[in-house]
């Protein structure tokens, strides 16, 4: 094929993406008042979360097969370019800080590297190839999960990601915002948030962006929750690793345990800083080791292990 008739076929392609749809009742918005354009823009995002809610089945669906397959030691993996990836790289990112993960287990990838968190690389969200030589980097195993990102859902970075990925057996998902994705297609579970054309035609860090963001935090978070990293929707594993969040964990303590200041900064002290363990240590009335092992037993659910322990 010539690159003259593959810049024909992809502008074909284009032309039936909601998310590149041109409107025309805005085509004098740079005449507008400042006020006027944030309110319209303000508009347009309140319409976001409707179009999320529509999806959350999907979602759902998608969450507990991810978390029965990091229950088994597995990987949660984002894969997109772009601001896709970018935001893949972004929740992937704060999943050790807020939930105490190992930062391989939940990693972002993103078409070009690294330095494509901050400048275009070109040509790289084309390559399916790169989407397979980053995931071969990591020894994808089949109790990994592959969540591919793409606001158009034909990306072939994350087209490629995702098809690599289930060759392999790995659990994969596809996000994207348009309906009938090649993305959706390729993936066991197919989640497409159907926000509509932007604000600015084409520019998907907008609405699309906003979605994606949104189904991210979901995926991650209730993950997270399946897996014990919370008690109710307190962040029991938060990593203390600034007096913000040392500070976070004392608060935690106290609100768990209902114990005084120097009774939560003895059992902190006991358990090296560990919210869960220093819980254990005021509820069930056990030392730092056996807190612990309570937790190991408990796979590391609090509640589990507060019931091993009578508590």
């Amino acid at each position: 094929m010539t690159s003259t008739s593959r810049d024909r076929d992809l502008r074909s392609q284009l032309e039936t993406l909601t998310t590149e749809a041109y409107r025309p009742e805005l085509a004098d918005v740079d005449r507008l008042p400042t006020p006027e354009i944030a309110r319209l823009m303000n508009a347009e995002d309140a319409t976001v979360a409707g179009a999320v809610a529509e999806q959350v089945p999907a979602i759902a669906a998608a969450i507990d097969a991810v978390a029965e397959r990091m229950a088994r030691g597995g990987r949660l993996v984002y894969a997109g370019a772009g601001t896709a990836g970018r935001l893949g790289v972004l929740d992937a990112s704060e999943c050790p800080p807020t939930f105490n993960t190992d930062p391989a287990r939940v990693v972002g990838l993103i078409a070009g590297g690294p330095e494509a968190m901050v400048t275009s690389v070109e040509g790289a969200e084309d390559s399916p190839e790169l989407a397979e030589s980053d995931l071969a980097a990591l020894g994808l195993t089949p109790v990994d999960t592959v969540v591919g990102v793409s606001a158009s859902g034909r990306t072939p970075y994350a087209v490629g990601a995702v098809a690599y990925a289930r060759r392999h057996g790995a659990l994969t998902v596809g996000l994207s915002c348009n309906r009938g994705s090649a993305l959706a297609a390729a993936a066991e579970h197919g989640i497409e948030v159907v926000v509509g054309p932007e604000f600015l035609t084409g520019s998907t860090r907008l609405k699309a962006g906003t979605a994606q963001k949104l189904v991210l935090n979901m995926i991650s978070t209730i993950t997270m929750i399946r897996l014990g990293k919370t008690y109710g929707n307190l962040m029991v594993d938060v990593r203390a690793s600034n007096e913000k969040l040392r500070a976070r964990s004392r608060r935690i303590v106290a609100q768990v345990t209902g114990a005084d200041g120097e009774a939560v900064e003895r059992a902190l002290a006991a358990t090296d800083g560990e919210v869960k363990n220093a819980i254990l240590v005021l509820l069930a009335g056990v030392d730092g080791p056996t807190a612990a092992r309570l937790l190991d037993e408990a796979d590391g659910h609090l509640r589990a292990a507060l019931s091993r322990a009578g508590g």
